[in-house]
């Protein structure tokens, strides 16, 4: 696919947030403004990072697609997750391995990549409306089983493919609407009322929760077994 100055801005921006966001973590307890800061990277970071990756998996179905990425991401993946666990063993904390098939810190993101493309296969061949409810009821629905045991990232990779998707079904002329002046306004506007909400209505004392905004906790864990599910459909119709 032919680059694209947008998106690229875009991405670079993201990645910053990203940064950004993990270094101001520790202060975030310390300062009104820089909890605000942070609860506000933080809701929307990885669903904007993951509709853009996305977006550029047009090329899915092509030759040597899957095995090219396979190097490109499960080979990283192996080669850093090797060196996490020598590092454990080295520091001398052994039960913080889990083994090969779960993540360490960023690297479920890899993992979670390498799996959107190959559920992309699958869900690529339903119209884009009827394959992102789809993906978006399955998202909920795994929030009412604990699937931390089987690795992979998988509740991860369940609960942020619709942003995936929607990315893969995203088209240029989607992109240049976005881009249109009343519409970028508009989304200047929402980010400014949604920083001044969290800035007035989430407390220094009170941390924004991540775990919710995470996808890797299953309700139970977070004691909303019942609201769970309703929870998670705004989080993700928030993004929409």
């Amino acid at each position: 696919m032919n680059r694209m100055p947008f998106f690229d801005n875009a991405r670079l921006i993201l990645i910053f947030l990203v940064v950004f966001g993990h270094m101001i973590q520790p202060f975030a307890t310390d300062s009104q403004l820089i909890n605000s800061i942070y609860a506000f990277i933080y809701i929307f970071h990885m669903p904007m990072f993951i509709m853009l990756a996305g977006f550029f998996a047009k090329g899915i179905g092509k030759p040597k697609y899957i095995l090219n990425l396979a190097k490109k991401l499960l080979l990283p993946y192996l080669m850093f997750q090797g060196l996490y666990t020598l590092l454990y063993f080295l520091l001398g904390r052994e039960e913080w391995y889990k083994g090969i098939l779960h993540p360490q810190w960023a690297m479920w993101f890899l993992i979670s990549l390498f799996c959107w493309h190959i559920l992309l296969v699958l869900f690529k061949r339903m119209p884009a409306v009827a394959s992102i409810l789809l993906a978006v009821f399955i998202g909920i629905a795994v929030g009412y089983v604990d699937l931390s045991a089987y690795g992979l990232s998988l509740s991860r990779t369940l609960v942020f493919f619709p942003f995936f998707l929607a990315g893969y079904f995203m088209t240029k002329e989607h992109v240049q609407l976005i881009k249109t002046k009343g519409l970028s306004i508009a989304g200047i506007i929402f980010m400014i009322a949604l920083f001044a909400f969290i800035y007035l209505f989430i407390n220094v004392d009170v941390t924004l929760d991540t775990d919710w905004l995470s996808g890797a906790v299953a309700y139970q864990r977070l004691e909303a077994e019942m609201s769970g599910g309703l929870m998670r459909l705004i989080f993700i119709l928030r993004h929409s």
